[in-house]
């Protein structure tokens, strides 16, 4: 009895031993069995058809009765061709003599996990261990910055959990349109010196396979463009119209504030994309500057209003100075502001409908008139027109005649009363002269007589040649006059 206890356990001690063997894929009367995979470890992009290499041997003289592929390391492990998750998909390539390769299509990531080839003889059964490891991965954009700034390079990288079994090409999408041109097989897309034309979503694939990878959006930062200047309205702009100037700029990220200056940069107007005159005025004409920012700097643009005005201010002036003569020629002026300048000048009398003259000077000839004469002038451009003050041409009006012979009388008078002084200083220094020798030869002197000045005034009192003549030549004057 304790001998037959003694051989069951004997027995029950090798049955591990030899379950190991079986499992370990070793026949258990020989070393001539193996199963081979190459590789032994394979990673697979998600949906792509795998293709498990393997070979094996078994010991001659013993035929192959069943070859399958299994996930399960056991004893009696269930063939994957009956498992409804497999059963569409695996297919055997391999025969019952030494190839053992195996085919899974559309790879799922539930489909990771360490495979085993296993076939049994007509005598023994054996699982090569230690079997295929498969890793399904997907595809993932990695970006060396989701935002550049433009005139910056960026690296793309498209990544896998595991690094792919097989030689691949990586292909690159952007906005789901293939970049033919830039496919790389070191799965780097290298962007240099971007634009803002390099915005968008990117993807990656391996050529030949349909996975493509989630979109990696790139973000590229620029400062605004040179700003472009709106007027409303766009035509012709009057004195008096209410003008807008609307500012806009492309930039990423958007402008942040828009500002409005009038000549130069320090001339700080207002801010907002509109700026808004309203009954805009001659004095609004000029340059206006538009600036546009984000956070990446400033941009300039300009823009030149024209505002156009009627004639204003409009003067009409009398050239020369002095009295004006009857016969002289009168010179008018007219003068005015305008935008654009003065067409036409046209000069009026006052009370007469009809011009008497035109352009900005206009002259009378020979001017005759018993009274004062008033014009004015009117002054007009492709906008408006408008007149002067009325001014006055005074004239002095003289006879020509008349006025010669008050010019020779007054000759005359001048002449003859420098004369008539002279013959009078003259008459002194003689009566003068002659006192003396009175004086000297009569020693009494006449009251009456002592005074010179006298004597020279009171002339019709004395009795002389000299006064006689001075009369008559006075008379004889005063006649031809």
């Amino acid at each position: 009895m304790m001998m037959m206890m003694m051989m069951m356990s004997i027995r029950m001690a090798s049955l591990p031993l030899i379950f190991l063997l079986i499992v370990q894929g070793v026949y258990s009367a020989d070393d001539e069995s193996d199963v081979n995979y190459s590789p032994s470890s394979i990673c697979a992009l998600k949906g792509s058809t795998v293709i498990i290499n393997c070979t094996y041997k078994y010991p001659t003289g013993h035929p192959i009765n069943n070859t399958f592929w299994t996930k399960i390391n056991s004893s009696d492990p269930p063939d994957l061709s009956e498992d409804s998750e497999y059963r569409q998909r695996i297919q055997y390539l391999g025969d019952k003599h030494h190839d053992c390769t195996m085919r899974l299509t559309d790879v799922r990531q539930t489909d990771s996990h360490k495979y085993y080839f296993r076939f049994t003889t007509d005598k023994n059964k054996w699982l090569g261990v230690p079997g295929v490891t498969l890793n399904i991965t997907d595809l993932q954009v990695n970006s060396s910055g989701k935002e550049v700034t433009e005139g910056k390079s960026v690296n793309l990288t498209c990544k896998s959990r595991c690094r792919l079994t097989d030689r691949s090409t990586f292909i690159w999408f952007k906005n789901t349109q293939l970049l033919s041109e830039r496919t790389d097989r070191n799965n780097q897309l290298i962007l240099k010196s971007v634009t803002r034309e390099d915005t968008g979503n990117y993807s990656c694939a391996v050529q030949g396979h349909k996975l493509i990878s989630p979109h990696q959006y790139l973000n590229v930062v620029y400062a605004p463009n040179k700003p472009v200047i709106s007027i409303k309205p766009s035509g012709e702009i009057l004195e008096g119209d209410s003008v807008n100037l609307t500012c806009s700029s492309e930039s990423n990220p958007p402008v942040q504030k828009y500002s409005w200056f009038k000549g130069n940069k320090t001339s700080y107007l207002g801010s907002g994309s509109t700026y808004i005159i309203s009954k805009i005025r001659s004095d609004h004409s000029g340059k206006y500057l538009c600036r546009s920012r984000n956070e990446l700097g400033p941009r300039y643009s300009e823009v030149t209003l024209n505002v156009l005005y009627p004639p204003k201010e409009v003067t009409a002036s009398i050239g020369g100075s002095g009295e004006i003569l009857e016969g002289d020629s009168v010179n008018l002026t007219c003068s005015s502001e305008s935008n654009p300048p003065v067409q036409n000048y046209s000069w009026f009398k006052v009370n007469e409908t009809s011009h008497v003259g035109s352009g900005q000077s206009y002259t009378i000839i020979n001017f005759n008139s018993s009274h004062s004469e008033w014009f004015y002038c009117e002054a007009q451009n492709e906008v408006g027109s408008q007149r002067s003050a009325a001014v006055s041409v005074n004239v002095k009006v003289v006879s020509r005649v008349s006025f010669s012979a008050t010019l020779g009388i007054g000759f005359c008078v001048g002449v003859c009363g420098a004369s008539a002084f002279l013959i009078v200083g003259m008459f002194i220094c003689r009566r003068k002269s002659l006192r003396r020798k009175d004086s000297e030869q009569t020693p009494e002197k006449d009251d009456d007589a002592s005074n010179d000045t006298y004597t020279a005034l009171e002339l019709k009192n004395r009795s002389s040649d000299l006064y006689d003549t001075l009369t008559v030549s006075l008379i004889q004057l005063n006649y031809s006059v």
